[in-house]
């Protein structure tokens, strides 16, 4: 017995009563190219995603987070008095935006490490969105317990008396 290939064809098989073939053989698809480096559309999200942040900056720059009635009082503060980790965020954001890393750090540290965090990460994804490649972000659900971990620790850690240098 001689084989002609793994195509039902090409060995002359035909449907049950038919003269084709049981699955004909259709169009070859191409494989999909790549991108071409540097592509446009590629990089519309990540330089979209840059004027939102920027966007978000300026306007908690200028519009001072610390002077009361522009923006809303944390709910879990409001209604237990404990610090959510999100507490002081906008605080920092603004120091930030002045580039006062010290007090952006007083009012709240892990919003300055996530915006560092977040700066590298869209580096790394403006770099592979020129060369065609689809954006990084941790797959695996380790990566998400161990943020989640942080958050947990920091939010109990600022709200004991001894991590009151956390607290907004």
């Amino acid at each position: 017995m001689t084989d002609l290939g793994p195509d039902p064809a090409a060995r002359g098989a035909t449907a049950p009563g038919g003269d084709r073939p049981p699955w004909p053989p259709g169009p070859r698809q191409p494989p999909r190219p790549r991108r071409a480096p540097g592509a446009p559309r590629g990089l519309l999200p990540p330089l979209a995603t840059l004027a939102a942040i920027g966007a978000a900056f300026t306007y908690v720059g200028l519009v001072d987070p610390n002077e009361s009635g522009h923006y809303p009082v944390c709910p879990l503060y409001a209604l237990t008095g404990l610090y959510c980790p999100g507490c002081g965020g906008l605080r920092s954001a603004h120091a930030v935006a002045h580039g006062d890393l010290v007090t952006a750090l007083g009012a709240n540290a892990v919003a300055v490490a996530g915006y560092a965090v977040f700066a590298v990460g869209w580096l790394v994804w403006l770099v592979r969105a020129r060369k065609g490649l689809p954006a990084p972000l941790p797959r695996r659900p380790v990566h998400w317990w161990a943020i989640g971990a942080v958050f947990l620790v920091f939010t109990v850690v600022r709200n004991l008396p001894f991590g009151s240098w956390l607290a907004p």
